[in-house]
């Protein structure tokens, strides 16, 4: 019989920390062990998250080395800086570690600072750490004990045009990202912008002048292409609870051939349990991978002149973030690569 995992989650309050909860909850091979909250320690889950009543009989505690290192995978549902204190630590005391924030996502340590507005706390581990797109560092996610889970726009965008970059097919100096998201890509902290009466009926951009994931993109699209990209990147904040649509244009020459790329795209993610490339001409919405790890995608040559149109829809707490994060463990842990994520998305 298949020993059971045990599972830590520091920074069990906010919305990737239940995401975890929902997801590991139906995982046939792991048990979750702690969860932890400095703000809410001895009260019970199903207290703060009355969807999680019957699932799970734990109380958050104090998110202390003894407790975490006693797990075989932590992962940090943390803001930025957190995981970068205590990581070191708990890969001494033998368990993995995934970050759901962005301590680990760079190569560059000045380039983060630079980003993130403080000093990183241990240089050493950011150059360890593996990027965890499984549909990119899939063999180095099964090796790894530290993963960076991307971000949520950065898994979007770079679906979108792998196929792309690493056959050369798009002017890799033309690209435009023009993204929308969910509210809760803001997270579960209280903030006027995120207030139904600010957000509601309303729609715009933000981070124009340079919004924190745009160096994630770059870097990453910049290791597929064998170059570095040129990318605007506008983020957006919609009326809604969940999903991300990014509509990406790139640029292609006379030669291109829409039925070529498209190929390509079903080639390049043909054994990716978790993108589903559309036919040619349909529109993914976020309704349609709502509560999923699916990120549907699809291409379009408007006029069949010379812009390349691709759409890439995910759910931003899942494949954008707590799911991502699950189907890193699985990776990392030898378990079946779909294990807990097998769920269909919710519609309506």
């Amino acid at each position: 019989m298949k020993a059971v995992k045990k599972i830590a989650i520091v920074g069990g309050t906010g919305y990737t920390g239940v995401e975890l909860l929902r997801l590991l909850a139906r995982h046939p091979d792991v048990e979750v062990c702690a969860i932890t909250s400095r703000s809410e320690a001895g009260r019970q889950v199903s207290e703060i998250y009355p969807s999680l009543r019957g699932e799970f009989d734990l109380a958050f505690s104090e998110p202390t080395n003894d407790v975490l290192g006693a797990a075989d995978l932590v992962f940090f549902a943390t803001p930025n800086g957190v995981a970068m204190k205590q990581a070191q630590a708990l890969l001494e005391a033998g368990a993995k570690v995934i970050d759901l924030a962005a301590d680990f996502r760079f190569d560059d340590v000045d380039e983060w600072s630079k980003w993130y507005g403080m000093e990183h706390a241990c240089a050493d581990l950011m150059r360890e750490a593996t990027y965890g797109l499984p549909e990119v560092n899939k063999a180095a996610v099964q090796e790894a004990r530290l993963v960076a889970n991307p971000g949520c726009y950065p898994t979007a965008v770079q679906i979108g045009l792998l196929p792309l970059l690493e056959k050369g097919m798009i002017d890799t100096q033309h690209i435009i990202a023009d993204c929308k998201s969910g509210v809760s890509g803001a997270g579960r902290g209280a903030a006027v912008g995120s207030l139904l009466c600010e957000a509601g009926d309303s729609f715009k951009a933000y981070g124009v002048p340079g919004h924190r994931h745009l160096p994630e993109i770059k870097e990453r699209l910049s290791v597929a292409a064998g170059e570095t990209v040129g990318l605007t990147f506008v983020p957006h904040l919609t009326p809604m609870i969940r999903g991300i649509h990014a509509t990406i244009y790139a640029q292609v020459d006379a030669g291109f051939d829409l039925q070529t790329a498209q190929a390509a795209f079903e080639a390049r993610y043909a054994d990716q349990p978790f993108v589903d490339v559309m036919p040619l001409g349909s529109h993914p919405e976020t309704r349609s991978v709502r509560g999923s790890n699916i990120c549907r995608v699809a291409l379009h040559q408007p006029q069949g002149e010379n812009t390349l149109v691709i759409l890439s829809a995910i759910d931003n707490l899942v494949k954008g973030a707590a799911g991502q994060a699950v189907h890193n463990m699985n990776l990392m842990l030898g378990l079946q690569e779909t294990a807990g994520l097998d769920i269909m998305p919710l519609s309506p």
